[in-house]
């Protein structure tokens, strides 16, 4: 009975993961207008880090020579899934909303078949193709709000492209944190992927606050950073590496079904945004495309 129901976690973990992993999105649009976003970006994960700091410093201390020959994977870790997921959904909150960030960002799976085909040698069939360009249409129905001139002049909302870049960021995050096995437990390797998102953040951040819009430190930006570093950071996160050792990098990527939702609801609770017939149209495109590269990937395994 014991193995059953641990065998079940992982799987009833895919569909609450995503309610703090869509929380980011609040994050995004709640601060957009009051916080420089790489600013709130840096300060989320080195906050995350100065939490996780007093539980892991011990295994650090006395485990460094195990694991050192891991940091520079760790720190290109840290760059995809803090620096490049962390930084811009919080720049496309400025000028899109939640409903297509979340839309956008559900199409990370495309991009972890497709770079797993390209530089992993996992098999592409006509199923997976198919999949891959039904859904590609769908986000590019969403990014151009179903109106061809937006795509022939190519005059496209900024916020749309960032979130897209982020959806690349988080295939690659996906696909490496599952590839590059690791000797470190589970929230050591979280807590130096923190700090590395950091460190990876830092130059930019200082670039954004000298030369672009300096960060006014009060109680609404201790209020957003700390939400940021503790709901779409540490717990999402840390049932998200769970998820993803336990059910493969694939498997995982279906997170992002209940991101869409869970993000479209945060939308229309917290900032009156509605959802568009393009909308519909894009998302029902971009979960045929991923429901045919899973059914696939399921029939294989």
């Amino acid at each position: 009975m014991k193995n059953l129901k641990n065998s079940y976690l992982p799987f009833l973990l895919l569909f609450i993961q995503p309610v703090f992993m869509a929380s980011n999105l609040i994050v995004a649009r709640g601060a957009a207008q009051s916080i420089p976003p790489i600013s709130l970006a840096f300060w989320r994960w080195l906050l995350c880090f100065i939490i996780l700091l007093p539980f892991t410093f011990n295994y650090f201390n006395r485990n460094f020579s195990s694991y050192k020959k891991e940091l520079p994977k760790l720190f290109v870790l840290g760059f995809f899934a803090c620096g490049i997921c962390g930084a811009f959904p919080f720049i496309a909150g400025k000028t899109t909303t939640i409903v297509n960030m979340g839309i956008i960002y559900s199409s990370s799976p495309i991009f972890i078949i497709l770079i797993s085909y390209l530089f992993f040698n996992e098999k592409m069939n006509i199923n997976r193709f198919i999949g891959i360009l039904i859904s590609l249409i769908g986000v590019i129905i969403i990014i151009i709000k179903a109106d061809v001139i937006l795509l022939v002049d190519l005059n496209f909302t900024s916020g749309d492209l960032w979130m897209l870049g982020a959806s690349i960021g988080w295939a690659l995050y996906t696909i490496y944190l599952f590839h590059w096995k690791s000797n470190l437990p589970l929230l050591e390797r979280f807590a130096l992927i923190s700090m590395f998102g950091a460190i990876s953040l830092f130059p930019f951040f200082l670039l954004e606050n000298f030369f672009y819009l300096e960060t006014n430190y009060n109680l609404n930006f201790l209020g957003w950073v700390s939400f940021a570093a503790l709901s779409p950071s540490i717990i999402a996160f840390l049932l998200f590496n769970y998820v993803n050792k336990q059910l493969g990098a694939s498997v995982t990527g279906s997170v992002l079904y209940l991101y869409t939702v869970y993000g479209a609801l945060y939308g229309y609770l917290f900032f009156n945004e509605k959802l568009e017939y393009y909308h519909l149209v894009g998302s029902f495109m971009v979960f045929i495309g991923i429901y045919l590269i899973k059914k696939n990937y399921e029939t294989k395994t």
